[in-house]
């Protein structure tokens, strides 16, 4: 074996090609719209949780006009789920509250 190689020849024996086919054109790799991938219109996802549907009597005066308020709840505790109701009727300035129902959705 040769003691001194040429930078050609080192080339070509780690890689096996000379410099100049090295750089010879590559493929384009660019994606066309043709290629491109359309995805399907997703649903959306739907809560597979059980939950419970609250519905409350609740006014903002003692035996004033009452409405009808309806909550659902992700938990299957109808306790929590009442006690949830009725902090979110809270929050819209309710101050009393019957219970009318609590139903499984």
């Amino acid at each position: 074996m040769k003691g001194n190689l040429s930078e050609e020849e080192m080339r070509h024996a780690l890689f096996g090609t000379a410099a100049h086919e090295s750089k010879a054109e590559a493929e384009d790799l660019r994606i066309t719209s043709d290629q491109q991938h359309v995805s399907k219109a997703r649903r959306a996802p739907t809560s597979r949780s059980p939950k419970l549907r609250v519905t409350l009597r609740v006014t903002t005066d003692f035996e004033g006009k009452a409405e009808t308020f309806t909550f659902e709840a992700s938990t299957l505790s109808s306790l929590i789920a009442e006690q949830q109701a009725k902090t979110e009727a809270k929050k819209r300035k309710f101050k009393y509250f019957e219970l009318v129902s609590i139903e499984s959705v």
